[in-house]
């Protein structure tokens, strides 16, 4: 999975990233960078979940 890495400010690959469940009910992505090893978070449209 690839997010924005706000220390890197670049696009980067989410290392150990596990599918989560905001309390909204909305599908989201939790890991960290692969290069700087900053928690990266990344909200996603629930057809995108499935």
């Amino acid at each position: 999975m690839e997010g924005y890495c706000v220390k890197c400010r670049a696009k980067c690959e989410m290392a150990g990233a596990e599918q989560i469940e905001m309390k909204n009910g909305r599908p989201a992505m939790k890991g960290k960078c692969s290069k700087c090893g900053t928690g990266m978070f990344k909200i996603m449209s629930p057809k995108d979940a499935a």
